[in-house]
């Protein structure tokens, strides 16, 4: 089983910061709801960040990565900088005209927003 959560197994990886305001949990939510509707797999930041060997290798082979952070602090695509895995699409979802607060009630709207940023981003 543990072999199999870092294993790329679909052609797209989704690492999203998952941080605690409403941007990184939806950054989060999206990216299982995407997971969910087969457009791409959420992968585990943490297993990158705590540079686990296997989470390292996923994340270097996989053909289409998409990194979605909540805010300009960018703690997702810092966490690949640092593990120096380079990043193929990056979403900022505050440059969405979404802004940061510490509300964790997500909106539907903001949700399908980014969803479809998202899916944009993957089409270019």
């Amino acid at each position: 089983m543990a072999d199999e959560c870092c294993a790329p197994s679909v052609p797209r990886m989704f690492l999203a910061c998952a941080g605690g305001s409403n941007v990184g949990q939806l950054s989060n939510q999206v990216a299982v709801e995407l997971t969910q509707e087969g457009f791409g797999k959420l992968y585990c930041l943490a297993g990158v960040g705590a540079h686990l060997s296997g989470f390292l290798q996923s994340a270097r082979d996989i053909e289409d990565m998409v990194v979605i952070d909540g805010c300009d602090i960018g703690c997702a695509k810092a966490i690949l900088e640092h593990a120096e895995i380079p990043i193929k699409r990056y979403l900022l979802i505050t440059e969405l005209g979404i802004e940061k607060n510490k509300n964790l009630k997500l909106q539907p709207e903001d949700i399908a927003k980014v969803k479809t940023a998202v899916k944009e981003l993957c089409q270019r």
